[in-house]
């Protein structure tokens, strides 16, 4: 056995996980932090709600863009290279934002520092590194670090919200700032060793073994831009039907007159289930595959959409909300899996960041179109039917790519 083979789903792969999800979780702050300061920001710049939400879009679009930069370094330097930029443009980018005079600059620091050049680096590239440290239990691996997201929006906004009621906004970005810098700096010490095979071996002597050696090299007799294509679409798809319960069930519990309190217990309800989800997923992947796993989760989301349309009571609307959660976490981790499964090693977490980037822009996406579905007809209903269409765009996608395997294995089976 050689060196590199024995670091695989050994002792040292699992404590590099416990780093990494422990990265991704202290840096995922810049997701969280910016929606909980809002109301503060807001009467302290004395600015309208329309304004006060820019460095929430920011700092999403920077999150998006950011990653696939991040993703493209850690693919040529390795992980911790970008981890330690962020973590330094994460504490300045606080520290600059509590110094903001007006809402621009507060913005434009939540937008490039915390989202572009900071939280970026601690969830896609995680991800395609920590794969490349597995594979008896990729799946389950990969979904334990994308867990950090779901953990950081349980942890942080409590504690944000702890600290500008104790201290104001300013100081308690400064604070925020201070907590990245001296956890995630040592954190970073853990991710500096890079497996040699990572750059270098093709992609079916590392994967779950779901994909003959030729299929990955013809990436299932497709173009590897052409299935990066199909899975970029696929991931805005089923993101913008997983939107519409995320983004607004707090405001469709105001509306059905249960009251925000109620929406904002079910949102929490989703994403702890949600972590429950990806540890499933993880699983079943370790089994199944990646593409089976996504269409699994796809499926089950829509019946969870379809759910919604006709129960609107209070306890049906806790059940159907507990499902959605069980039922959605495990589908933007599947892509990671996928993306380690059929492309080389070396493009694993430029190509990871791109699909994950479009599944920010179908969350985007999705909330935007609901809102405006709503405005149009007073009413969500439509709303969670235009989520089962996108849903089911996803669904075609994918059991096409799974019948193109299919037909990859049959042809292999035939030649040989």
């Amino acid at each position: 056995m050689t060196a590199t083979a024995s670091l695989i789903d050994s002792r040292a792969a699992w404590l590099r996980l416990a780093a990494a999800l422990a990265l991704s979780t202290v840096g995922g702050v810049g997701m969280w932090s910016v929606v909980v300061a809002l109301p503060a920001v807001q009467a302290d710049f004395g600015i309208d709600r329309a304004a006060a939400s820019l460095p929430y879009t920011l700092t999403m679009v920077g999150f998006g863009l950011g990653g696939i930069l991040m993703g493209r370094l850690t693919d040529r330097f390795g992980v911790a290279v970008p981890l330690v930029g962020a973590t330094l443009a994460l504490s300045a980018g606080y520290i600059v934002a509590s110094l903001a005079p007006n809402i621009l600059l507060y913005a434009l620091a939540q937008g490039v520092l915390v989202g572009f050049l900071g939280s970026s680096a601690t969830f896609g590239p995680l991800l395609a590194d920590i794969s490349h440290w597995f594979e008896k239990r990729r799946g389950l691996a990969v979904s334990i670090c994308a867990c950090g997201s779901y953990l950081a929006g349980t942890v942080w906004p409590p504690l944000v919200q702890t600290l500008i009621e104790a201290v104001g906004w300013r100081s308690a970005h400064v604070a925020i700032g201070v907590i990245c810098l001296v956890t995630m700096l040592p954190l970073t010490l853990a991710l500096r060793r890079r497996l040699p095979h990572a750059a270098d071996q093709p992609a079916a002597a590392t994967a779950t073994a779901t994909v003959p050696m030729h299929a990955t090299r013809t990436v299932l007799g497709l173009s590897p831009n052409a299935l990066q294509t199909l899975l970029v679409i696929a991931g805005i798809a089923c993101c913008v039907a997983m939107a519409m319960p995320q983004v607004h069930i707090v405001a469709y519990c105001g509306d059905l007159g249960y009251g925000p309190a109620v929406g904002a217990q079910m949102l929490s309800l989703m994403l702890g289930l949600g972590i429950v989800s990806r540890l499933l997923s993880g699983w079943i992947a370790d089994h199944i595959g990646g593409l089976r796993t996504l269409l699994l989760g796809s499926l089950l989301q829509g019946v969870a959409l379809l759910l919604y349309v006709p129960f609107d009571g209070l306890t049906s609307l806790y059940l159907v909300s507990a499902l959605f959660g069980l039922f959605q976490g495990g589908i933007v981790p599947s892509y990671a899996i996928i993306v380690r499964e059929l492309f080389p090693p070396r493009e694993a977490a430029t190509r990871v960041s791109l699909v994950l980037t479009a599944t920010l822009l179908g969350m985007a996406l999705g909330g935007w179109l609901s809102g405006e579905i709503f405005d149009l007809t007073g009413s969500y209903r439509a709303a969670f039917v235009n989520g089962l269409l996108w849903n089911f765009i996803n669904v075609s996608i994918v059991l096409w790519l799974l019948w193109r395997m299919r037909r990859t294995f049959a042809s292999a089976r035939a030649a040989s």
